[in-house]
């Protein structure tokens, strides 16, 4: 045929009957197609219709039965990860389905099986069925044998899902290529339904589930607002009760009544009476009463009724008809309460009042109506307002007794309010002399007892409000000025200690009239004083205001009759913002007072940063000599002392060289003196002693040497307290030190306000056989007063006047001077510090009949003296 359009006219008769066959051929696929359009619309309106499976597979066994013959149709349905089976629709008409769910394993081997394994569709006739059961090897029948027989699977994109599977037993009821076609096109449509289904079905199973669920929590929810409804009720009913137990103001039956009114909310309380049981007369009155039947009461004795059932058992009971005919067969109610009770439909409840641990008396409630009875609950209930009733009636109790008690206590009072007044008379007396102690206690704590000047305490408070005003304001200036008195404890050890108070009161008035009226001065203690210049001018002011202060304390003091003087050294410390506390300013007033009082004494130092970094420079110099001391690392050195005449050794002096690494050599004075700061002058003493018995072993091998004796410099320290002298001496035993060959030199600067002190020590040093020098003799201020009042052997005069002879004869007649003293107070004189022949001589000719010096001896150190000993030589014990 051409492509383009026939006219029907055009066509002759054959040509009409050719054309027959295409009609019909299109008319059945039209026919066909819309078979299958309407099958895919009846499938989707099934799909949004049916709300569960099981009357999905009917529906589609119809729509499907209308498509093609359909009579024996089932649906099996896989489960992968249970290797399950299960035959969710079956229609045959001569197998019967007893199982419904079998497991994969036995069915794989069938044709059904076949469709799942494969995932293809399967098409079988009568005259393809054994080449197609040989073609699937192992396949088994299951069932009749079918004439025709279409599988098709279920799929959900690559996965199956199920099988889908008609069949036909008669020989008239044939399938087609069309007819799988057909069916392998509906099964995509199936899956798609039979997923909306069991969405639909799970969703809706899901809800009514939930629906449940909610209905369950809306009950539970709403049963437990009841119980809260009823708790709350409970709890505001006892709060009142409560409120009215903490309210009463005596009158009772008020107090009962609102009580019944609270009960009657919460229980059934139509009728109630309080009881109370009066020990002494054995009988019980009833202070409140309300009953539906009876208007009152009038007092009885105790029986056998229900209120003395309680009143004997102590407990809370519920009673009803049964309970008291049960108690009256045991005796415990009487037969006509128990016959009324039974008569009336009576149900009670009553429990005990309990006041100061005794049953003082019962409430109970009780109704006539048998729909009315209590139960425990009631019972609790009752039980705790029973406590509250008891509560108030014991309050009640307490308040008379009060009262009463009040009225005997008025007239006490009143008998006592006259002793009360004399005693307070009294009383606002020794207020009055206790608030002066009080305000002089204040006094005492801020001001020094002795000069009547505020101390240290106040003094640092002051300046602390300093700080922080020049913190805030820069422009104010502040100063503080630290005084040192010169010659104090001279004139404390020369006079007496009144005549050094006298002299501190007389220096206090001295230095007040130098400073301004809001100017602050303070002793700090011994002969320190300080004072805070405040709103100063300019910075030196401070210095002028010293300079005053020097001059005035610099004039003489009549003490006992005796003429003194004495001076000052002044440190002063400018404030500036960079300080934080008062103590940092004290601590820079103190350091720049020492760098006063080192240079010279009678002068004033402002302190700068230098200062402060020497004071670092000294800490750093303790902190190494505490090193070195630990370590044992100090260099010792020996000098002797020579005869002038035979030029023989006296002895030899041993003492410690320190050589710092950045610092150079520490002169004698300063090592010395961070020794003493440090604390630890006894310990380089116990070093010097620990280093003479190889010294001593040295010397005995030198024949020359025997028995020579050994001098180390000893701290004053050591013979400030007697338990260090016997320390000292025992230590000298352990080392097996000979004593007779030791000799100690002392300072005379260390010997300085300790002299009344030391001489028991140095007698006692003495008696042990060790001899004593007073090293640098001229040094200090009280040089002759050592001469005449201590046991010195020898007496070194200071090497600074040596070295200025023969040139000066000042000196020299000075060294000549000691030289005749010594004759007349039996000690021997040593010239320290002898460098040249022309020092030697002007000695020699004086009559000096020792030295020491690099001209009589050099320095030599302690190993190299050891490494020099003999060796052969036999040791003497020392």
């Amino acid at each position: 045929m051409r492509d383009k359009d026939i006219n029907a006219a055009d066509l002759s008769i054959d040509e009409l009957r050719e054309l027959i066959p295409q009609l019909q051929q299109l008319t059945e696929k039209y026919k066909q197609s819309e078979a299958i359009q309407k099958a895919l619309f009846d499938i989707s309106e099934l799909a949004n219709s049916v709300s569960d499976l099981p009357r999905l597979y009917p529906a589609i066994h119809d729509i499907i039965s209308r498509m093609m013959p359909a009579r024996n149709f089932f649906v099996a349905m896989y489960e992968a990860s249970a290797e399950m089976v299960e035959f969710v629709y079956f229609v045959d008409e001569f197998d019967e389905l007893t199982v419904r769910e079998m497991p994969s394993s036995g069915l794989m081997k069938g044709f059904t099986g076949h469709v799942l394994r494969t995932a293809e569709p399967l098409f079988l006739t009568k005259e393809n069925y054994e080449q197609k059961r040989a073609e699937i090897a192992g396949s088994m029948e299951l069932g009749a044998h079918p004439v025709d027989w279409i599988g098709v699977p279920l799929k959900r994109g690559s996965q199956v899902m199920g099988a889908m599977v008609v069949q036909s037993y008669d020989e008239s009821v044939r399938y087609s290529e069309q007819d799988l076609e057909l069916l392998v096109f509906v099964s995509q449509h199936i899956v798609n339904a039979v997923d909306r289904v069991k969405s639909r079905e799970l969703t809706e199973k899901t809800i009514r589930q939930r629906t449940r669920q909610l209905r369950e929590m809306n009950e539970e929810l709403q049963e437990e607002i009841n119980e809260r409804q009823k708790i709350e009720s409970l709890q505001q009913a006892l709060f009142e009760i409560s409120e009215l137990s903490a309210g009463i103001d005596g009158e009772m039956s008020k107090f009962y009544g609102n009580i019944h009114d609270i009960l009657a909310r919460l229980i059934s309380a139509p009728n109630c009476y309080i009881a109370i049981h009066d020990k002494d007369n054995n009988s019980l009155r009833f202070p409140y009463f309300n009953d539906e039947k009876e208007l009152n009461i009038p007092p009885r004795e105790v029986g056998d009724g229900l209120t003395e059932f309680v009143l004997r058992s102590g407990n809370a009971a519920l009673i009803d008809a049964s309970y008291a005919r049960s108690l009256a067969e045991q005796g415990e109610l009487s037969e006509s309460v128990a016959s009324n009770m039974s008569q009336t439909g009576n149900c009670w409840l009553g429990s005990p009042l309990i006041v100061e641990g005794e049953i003082s008396g019962v409430i109970a409630v009780q109704t006539y109506d048998e729909t009315q009875a209590y139960d425990l609950k009631d019972l609790e209930l009752l039980k705790f307002v029973s406590h509250h009733i008891a509560t108030a009636m014991e309050r009640k109790q307490a308040a008379e007794a009060i009262q009463e008690y009040n009225q005997q206590l008025s007239q006490k009072v009143k008998e006592r309010t006259e002793e009360l007044r004399h005693t307070n008379d009294h009383l606002k007396q020794q207020i009055e002399e206790r608030k002066e102690i009080e305000l002089k206690l204040i006094h005492d704590a801020h001001h020094d007892s002795l000069t009547d000047l505020p101390n240290r305490v106040m003094f640092v408070n002051r300046l602390e409000l300093a700080v922080a005003n020049k913190k805030r304001h820069p422009e104010n200036h502040f100063a503080v000025l630290f005084i040192d008195l010169d010659r104090f404890k001279l004139i404390n050890d020369t006079i007496g200690h009144h005549a050094g108070d006298m002299f501190l009161v007389e220096v206090a008035n001295r230095i007040g009239q130098c400073i301004r009226g809001h100017d602050l001065l303070a002793r700090l203690g011994g002969d320190e004083f300080v004072i805070l210049l405040d709103s100063l001018e300019s910075e030196e002011k401070a210095e002028q205001v010293a300079g005053r202060i020097i001059k005035a304390l610099s004039q003489p003091y009549v003490l006992e009759g005796q003429e003194m003087y004495s001076g000052a050294s002044i440190g002063i410390a400018i404030i500036h913002r960079s300080y934080n506390s008062a103590d940092e300013v004290v601590r820079d007033a103190d350091a720049a007072m020492y760098q006063a009082k080192f240079s010279g004494r009678g002068r004033y130092i402002t302190f700068d940063k230098s200062m402060r970094e020497k004071l670092l420079e000294e800490v750093e110099l303790e902190n190494e000599f505490r090193h070195l001391l630990r370590e044992e690392k100090f260099e010792c050195y020996c000098q002797p002392t020579v005869g002038l005449y035979e030029r023989q050794w006296q002895y030899i002096e041993c003492y410690v060289r320190w050589h710092h690494p950045t610092l150079g050599r520490i002169k004698r004075e300063r090592f010395w003196q961070v020794a003493e700061h440090s604390g630890q002058a006894i310990e380089l003493d116990n070093f010097m002693l620990s280093q003479l018995p190889a010294l001593f072993e040295a010397l005995d091998k030198d024949p020359e040497r025997e028995e020579a004796r050994v001098a180390i410099n000893l701290s004053v320290n050591h013979l400030l307290q007697e338990r260090l002298v016997r320390q000292l001496l025992k230590y000298i035993e352990q080392l097996g030190l000979n004593p007779k060959r030791l000799i100690f030199e002392l300072d005379e600067q260390g010997l300085s306000g300790t002299s009344q002190h030391i001489l028991p020590a140095l007698k006692r040093l003495q008696r042990a056989g060790i001899t004593l020098v007073l090293d640098n003799f001229g040094s200090g201020l009280a040089s002759l007063s050592y001469l005449y009042s201590y046991p010195f052997d020898y007496v070194k005069v200071d090497h600074r006047f040596i070295k200025t002879i023969p040139a000066s004869k000042k000196n020299l007649k000075m060294v000549q001077s000691v030289l005749s003293m010594s004759e007349h107070l039996g000690f021997t004189l040593i010239a320290e510090g002898v460098k040249n022949k022309d020092q030697y001589e002007a000695l020699f000719n004086i009559g000096c009949s020792y030295g020491q010096g690099a001209y009589l001896g050099e320095t030599q150190p302690l190993n190299q003296l050891l490494a020099a000993a003999p060796k052969d030589t036999k040791v003497k014990n020392t």
